[in-house]
């Protein structure tokens, strides 16, 4: 279990995905120019508000998406497997139950 906690952190879930994308995709809506990219838009500071409002919306509906399939996941889990440990192996502590070894030695 040590390693996929490295893992989550390794790759930022949330921090580099969730908040770096949607400042990323928010950005895009401020700072886009056609003088970089001919074939693009302009943002917000170049005079076109709309970009900007069709990115707010693309990460509303971006963060609504996942979360509905979060929650879709985590119930079909839950119905199948269980999200929750027992009592007695919450007693026992999770390092213990889960993983095989004590975590602390007292």
């Amino acid at each position: 279990m040590e390693s996929a906690d490295k893992r989550r952190r390794c790759v930022g879930l949330f921090g580099v995905h969730g908040v770096g994308g949607t400042w990323g995709a928010i950005a895009t809506g401020l700072f886009a120019s056609k003088m970089v990219h001919s074939a693009g838009n302009d943002g917000l500071l170049f005079g076109n508000p709309s970009l900007l409002w069709n990115q707010l919306i693309s990460v509303g509906a971006a963060w609504v998406y996942s979360f509905i399939v979060t929650f879709a996941i985590l119930q079909i889990l839950d119905l199948t497997l269980g999200l929750r440990i027992s009592e007695e192996e919450e007693s026992d502590g999770l390092d213990l139950s889960q993983h095989g070894e004590s975590g602390y030695t007292l």
